[in-house]
């Protein structure tokens, strides 16, 4: 559910009066949603909106590996993510690492840079390959930091992309499905019955 505010609760956001917010509404500047009731709200994105207008958005590089046996791997990550920078002139305002499989939504670093695009405090998102920020779901997660005001931007250098992570990842994939199918078996006549009594409807 997409987070709503009442136009008391967006106006201290913002630090606007209803009063202003009402004259945007009138003047188009800014319009409010409304409900079935013809009450006015406004959403998360408009806040995103308004409150990029007003502060500096920062630049964040982000850089993973999967285990710790790869920290020789990680720096050269960083390395050539610093000389990307500077070849661009981009100066980041922080470097966030993780060392966790790209299978695992809730890195620690991941976590708190999803929270602060949703906060609107980011800007760009500097990555060395898109499976460094997520194995799979990249499309989704470049949708929500473009709803919330933030591009990422890839080097794509595909060096730096671990074939061996790849291994790892899908070995994890085929474990987590063979343990759900061994699980199943033992509802095998449940599931079979269950199948033959819907095929005689």
């Amino acid at each position: 559910m997409k987070k709503s505010y009442s136009p008391r609760e967006f106006g201290q956001l913002i630090a606007r009066s209803t009063r202003t917010l009402q004259e945007w509404d009138r003047k188009g500047i800014l319009k409010a949603y409304r409900t079935p009731t013809n009450r006015r709200y406004y959403t998360h994105e408009q806040y995103i909106q308004i409150a990029g207008a007003s502060i500096r958005r920062q630049i964040v590089v982000y850089s993973r590996v999967s285990s710790a046996g790869q920290k020789e791997d990680l720096k050269r990550q960083q390395e050539a993510l610093r000389d990307y920078c500077t070849q661009h002139g981009k100066v980041a305002d922080e470097w966030l690492q993780d060392i966790g499989s790209g299978l695992n939504y809730e890195r620690k670093q991941f976590v708190q840079l999803m929270e602060r695009v949703e906060a609107g405090e980011v800007g760009e998102i500097i990555i060395a390959h898109k499976d460094r920020l997520v194995r799979f779901g990249y499309e989704w997660f470049q949708g929500f930091c473009q709803r919330h005001g933030a591009v990422i931007t890839i080097m794509n250098a595909k060096t730096l992309s671990s074939e061996e992570e790849v291994t790892q990842d899908l070995l994890s994939i085929i474990h987590s499905f063979s343990s759900r199918l061994y699980g199943l078996r033992k509802y095998r006549k449940q599931i079979r019955d269950m199948v033959e009594t819907h095929a005689d409807d």
